[in-house]
């Protein structure tokens, strides 16, 4: 009796997919980055960051469980279609084990989701948006550096206690945009402050005259930039040609999301004042000095924290592979949760069983180009904000993980 064409086509993709999942079980570690490489991010990760991860592996030894470390990238191009095609590609033929990188919070959800169904390890260490631990949590995701929470409760809660009490936003029309701005409110609601408006903006906006305006208009003293990437440059840089910002000037500037090489293109003379928060400096100690200067010696310039988030987050990966004696993704994830995260970066860092790396986050002001004594030497520490208050408490975030003890 013939066989349907159907049944043989299914039996041969079931073949297929049990080949693929022994393959990748025998095969080598393989960790890919999916990265921004030409656009708004490409300067807080991009090469860089690939090779903050080929450090990481060199490291390490370069080679896990008897075989060698494989990495792999892709240019996501801010575009979730793309970057979901491409790691679906690397999931179900080239058997890659775990992702990192994710520059934004549209494609670091939608991969997380995609790690959820394959059962693969998802380490975000670029996107922020707090959702990643939230309600759209999942086993197998880990965020890493720092995100909108954090960012919120450390520069929003420090210039509201300062006495800004009145806020206007500018604010990326994308999930990170949605949330910062939602977090910083409430954050400043807290503390007293109040919210008086917002205007959205999208990616890689090239004139922001008519949203400085609308700043302006709302006579607001706090000007929040819930922007990332090129945009919060140009952002600052364009409020200096309507005297927004200024030095003693009735509304400031506050960059909720700033990088040490956004602070850099803006420069000291419109940057001075700046209050960011990130989780990692160059300038911080001995430790991360030397870590520094090795990066800076392969790629020119100081590492940014996603940068060293990167390198710090597939360490620990692989140390946590190395423990397990397998690849098996609820294996490694057990094991990244039960061990203490300790680094140049970090010091006794904690995966929850929400996916948040709690770390301490670190308060800076940009310097006055009188006070710098070097290219790189543009902040001035601030505060340390404890970990256990930098992050949102497990049981608010509404995380499902939370009540279930981390059964996916």
């Amino acid at each position: 009796m013939a066989i349907p064409k159907l049944t043989l086509a299914l039996a041969g993709a079931i073949l297929a997919a049990g080949g693929a999942h022994a393959q990748n079980a025998a095969g080598p570690v393989k960790i890919g980055i999916m990265a921004d490489m030409s656009s708004a991010y490409s300067d807080i990760g991009g090469k860089g960051l690939v090779e903050a991860a080929r450090m990481a592996v060199q490291d390490f030894g370069g080679s896990v469980l008897g075989k060698p470390i494989e990495l792999v990238f892709a240019d996501g191009q801010n575009k979730v279609d793309v970057a979901s095609a491409a790691a679906r590609r690397w999931f179900d033929q080239d058997g890659v084990d775990m992702v990192t990188d994710l520059p934004t919070s549209a494609i670091a959800l939608a991969l997380s989701e995609l790690g959820r169904e394959k059962k693969r390890v998802i380490m975000v260490t670029s996107a922020s948006t707090s959702e990643l631990t939230g309600k759209a949590c999942s086993p197998y995701t880990v965020h890493w550096t720092y995100d909108t929470y954090a960012l919120a409760n450390g520069t929003g809660a420090a210039v509201t206690e300062q006495g800004g009490k009145n806020w206007f936003f500018m604010t990326a029309d994308y999930s990170f945009g949605y949330a910062l701005q939602g977090d910083a409110s409430a954050v400043i609601e807290r503390n007293g402050g109040k919210v008086l408006g917002a205007v959205r903006s999208p990616l890689n906006t090239p004139d922001f005259s008519s949203y400085l305006l609308q700043a302006q208009s709302s006579k607001a003293g706090i000007i929040g930039l819930a922007l990332g990437g090129n945009d919060v440059i140009s952002a600052i840089k364009q409020a200096a040609d309507f005297g927004i910002g200024r030095p003693g000037g009735p509304q400031r500037l506050v960059a909720l999301l700033a990088f040490l090489s956004d602070v850099k293109s803006i420069g000291l003379q419109l940057g001075q004042g700046l209050l960011l928060t990130e989780a990692f400096y160059w300038d911080q100690n001995d430790a991360t000095r030397a870590w520094s200067q090795r990066f800076q010696d392969k790629v020119g310039r100081k590492p940014t924290m996603t940068q060293a988030g990167t390198y710090g987050a597939v360490t620990h990966y692989l140390n946590a592979v190395k423990a397990a004696g397998t690849k098996d993704a609820d294996a490694v994830m057990a094991k990244m949760r039960a061990m203490p995260i300790n680094d140049f970066m970090t010091r006794d860092g904690k995966l929850r069983v929400d996916g948040r790396v709690v770390r301490d986050m670190y308060l800076f002001e940009v310097k006055k180009p009188a006070d710098s004594k070097g290219e790189w030497d543009l902040y001035r520490q601030v505060a340390v904000i404890p970990g256990n208050v930098a992050f949102r408490p497990l049981d608010q975030g509404g995380c499902p993980l939370a009540k279930t003890g981390g059964a996916g």
